[in-house]
């Protein structure tokens, strides 16, 4: 396969107004000393702990037509139950019993995977946007940055509902952007590790101390309808706890990453979107760092 023939996505540069609340965060305005302040910010707290929120980013608006979409999608939600290591790979019982990737624990989750999305969705708009894509490469200082290319994962609507836990695990691509469109009745805390490997560390034994309680480097956070997070997720493992009650815990996930080609290997997708196409086994060996997933 010739990757470099490979089309990458085309941008679109619509100011956004219908969705996000730019007169709070005037991300369209890169000549505001707002928006240069907010990308300070941001900066420092993604440096500082890995992660940062902007609290009430997506008008209400927009939440009530991503809401409406994932509930007219459900049937087209891809449902799992099953046991997975933070790495998405098989058991390998080469390695020793206490190893991470022979820490196994069960999940329970929905996605509706980014290619089920309605034509109209404001997730594609969201993910399509390039004033977005902007913002973000200024807040991570990283240039240039691509909206990643795995066609099930790059923007889906994670779903989860009563009882639904997602444990620990890294992402398969280097930034993930979380907008929460419904909120479960209880639980659903989003708690992470941040940076707790790099590109040339695994850092097997911090991961190992996380996955056994060792609360010293987990933070907690709860989202609220209209937040945006912006976090590292392929080098902080993270966590969804247990949601509770009759309303399920719906999030909007556009991801992003330092290379055009790279997307989650074939076990990782079909544990996670359940399925695999041909791209992800014709670029399983192609990534941008040699972690395991």
């Amino acid at each position: 396969m010739n990757m470099e023939k490979t089309p990458l996505k085309i941008m679109k540069n619509d100011p956004m107004d219908h969705i996000f609340d730019l007169n709070t965060y005037p991300i369209h305005d890169k000549e505001s000393t707002t928006r240069q302040e907010l990308v300070d910010r941001c900066r420092k707290e993604l440096d500082d702990v890995g992660c940062v929120v902007l609290r009430d980013f997506v008008t209400q608006e927009s939440l009530d037509r991503m809401q409406a979409e994932a509930h007219r999608l459900e049937e087209k939600t891809f449902w799992s139950s099953l046991n997975h290591n933070p790495y998405f790979t098989k058991e390998d019982e080469s390695l020793p019993e206490d190893h991470p990737k022979r820490f196994f624990e069960y999940r329970s989750s929905g996605f509706i995977d980014s290619d089920r999305l309605e034509e109209q969705s404001d997730l594609n708009a969201i993910f399509d946007s390039q004033i977005l894509l902007d913002f973000l490469s200024e807040c991570l200082n990283v240039s240039p940055l691509y909206c990643w290319a795995d066609p099930l994962g790059n923007h889906p609507y994670g779903v989860m509902r009563d009882n639904d836990y997602f444990p620990w695990h890294f992402d398969g691509n280097d930034f993930t952007v979380s907008i929460l469109v419904q909120e479960s009745e209880e639980g659903g805390t989003f708690e992470y590790a941040p940076d707790i490997r790099n590109r040339s560390d695994e850092n097997f034994d911090g991961v190992n101390k996380v996955l056994n309680g060792d609360r010293d480097p987990v933070h907690s956070l709860q989202l609220r309808p209209g937040d945006m997070q912006i976090f590292k997720g392929r080098f902080s493992m993270h966590r969804v706890t247990p949601v509770k009650g009759k309303t399920n815990r719906i999030i909007a996930l556009p991801t992003y990453a330092i290379d055009p080609y790279t997307v989650n290997r074939p076990e990782h997708s079909k544990q996670v979107y359940g399925r695999a196409l041909p791209m992800h086994y014709e670029r399983e060996a192609h990534r941008s760092d040699g972690l395991t997933d």
